[in-house]
């Protein structure tokens, strides 16, 4: 993957592009003496591509904010299948919603890319949020965004066809990775190479369904592929079909 646009939270089954603006940190927005105290009581880490912050099941302690790199935070069935809640930027943090501690992880977060993280550790964090009220504050609006992502979801998943979420992700990749092939505009090149499966977990579908769908936008007009990168022709088709009423 390539480097994310700069005003976004991240990648996520969105309706609308205003719901994900890109996050400040946590830590980064308080007054110097204020972040001087939570870094002093946090715990950075580094975690290469791959590596597991915690699992769902696992015990919950705090919360994680990313300082660089993307996390991606998804859910396992005992099916095996899996659902992306999203991949998470820098400024976001992960590890919600018990953020004091107590019990279980809902979501498994593992690194998309080499990152740095800053944990916070649940048994003080409760002090350290009455001690500090902007990080209080910084908290509870961490938690609004987070719950609009949740019902975004949940209402993409439950009121749109898969059509419509393929349409809407694409959409949403090109904002965020897009630009123009030419002058012409006849293309703009998604910088960043999300397999078929990574595309089917955003909109809980399969890498099979897919691998159909895009070779049948490509049929049509509307994309195109190549070395593993897609380019979109017709932006004003893919935004028809994400709008559509049905499929």
């Amino acid at each position: 993957m390539t480097d994310i646009g700069n005003d976004t939270a991240g990648i996520l089954l969105a309706e609308e592009e205003d719901l994900v603006p890109r996050q400040q940190s946590l830590i980064e927005r308080l007054p110097p003496a204020a972040r001087d105290r939570v870094k002093a009581y946090g715990e950075e880490q580094s975690y290469q591509l791959g590596e597991t912050l915690f699992r769902h099941g696992d015990h919950h302690d705090g919360i994680v904010i990313i300082e660089s790199g993307l996390i991606r935070s998804f859910y396992t069935a005992p099916s095996g299948r899996e659902i992306t809640l999203a991949y998470w930027l820098p400024g976001n943090f992960v590890g919600g919603p018990d953020v004091f501690g107590g019990g279980v992880h809902m979501w498994t977060a593992v690194a998309a890319r080499r990152s740095v993280v800053t944990r916070l550790p649940g048994a003080g964090l409760r002090d350290l949020a009455r001690e500090v009220p902007d990080l209080a504050l910084g908290i509870i609006d961490a938690l609004v965004f987070k719950a609009r992502c949740y019902s975004s979801l949940a209402q993409m998943l439950g009121t749109r066809s898969l059509t419509q979420r393929l349409a809407q992700v694409l959409l949403h990749l090109a904002h965020t990775y897009g630009f123009e092939e030419d002058e012409a505009g006849r293309g703009i090149t998604i910088a960043a190479a999300f397999t078929h499966a990574e595309i089917a977990n955003l909109i809980g579908g399969t890498r099979q369904w897919v691998t159909i769908s895009l070779n049948r936008l490509q049929k049509a007009g509307v994309l195109s592929q190549k070395r593993g990168l897609l380019v979109i022709r017709r932006i004003d088709l893919l935004s028809s079909a994400a709008s559509a009423t049905e499929e």
